[in-house]
């Protein structure tokens, strides 16, 4: 399959999130309002959303994720960083999204700030694909041994965080990792 055919939404405001969402998906199911929407349930008695920007630019957070993964009948666990990505049962999970320092910028300028993005990997057509939103387009990681080298690479990094997208019962018998791994 061509980088072409490969769904990828590019970054717009703080919608990272939704952007990460939708490529792991590979498809478009959410958008700010049906994020929106879910930090409403989430918090409905807050006048300022914890989940979300107060300026309504997105800037989502994990429950967000975690909520409309659960509405697709999916899951995101929470990858445990101290067990190496080859107990990891690649055939189990969907996709990966990430959470990951990112570097804020006005136009060409570059800020000494540092902001969280989310990001996603997904395989199509039997390689996996970088679906970062904020790439001009998909890009082509590799195979298995390729995929395990990149989240090993993005997980050495202090401050990356890792979900694994999964179906629910995957999630419940916790097939998603290797059996001889002891730290379930």
């Amino acid at each position: 399959m061509s980088e072409g055919e490969v769904f990828h939404e590019k970054q717009r405001l703080e919608l990272c999130a939704i952007h990460a969402l939708n490529n792991v998906l590979q498809e478009r199911v959410f958008t700010k309002e049906t994020a929106d929407d879910i930090c409403k349930r989430l918090a409905p008695q807050c006048v300022v959303n914890p989940h979300r920007s107060m300026l309504g630019t997105g800037n989502y957070d994990v429950n967000v994720i975690m909520a409309a993964l659960q509405s697709r009948g999916l899951a995101a666990v929470w990858w445990d960083k101290r067990r190496t990505v080859q107990s990891l049962r690649l055939d189990k999970v969907q996709g990966f999204i990430l959470n990951v320092p990112s570097r804020v910028s006005l136009g060409i300028v570059s800020l000494p700030l540092r902001r969280r993005h989310w990001l996603a990997v997904r395989q199509v057509g039997g390689n996996y694909y970088n679906l970062d939103s904020k790439l001009k387009g998909p890009t082509c990681i590799g195979g298995e041994a390729e995929l395990r080298t990149f989240l090993g690479e993005q997980l050495s990094q202090d401050v990356t965080e890792m979900l694994l997208v999964v179906q629910r019962e995957v999630e419940d018998d916790g097939s998603w990792l290797n059996a001889d791994d002891s730290r379930k």
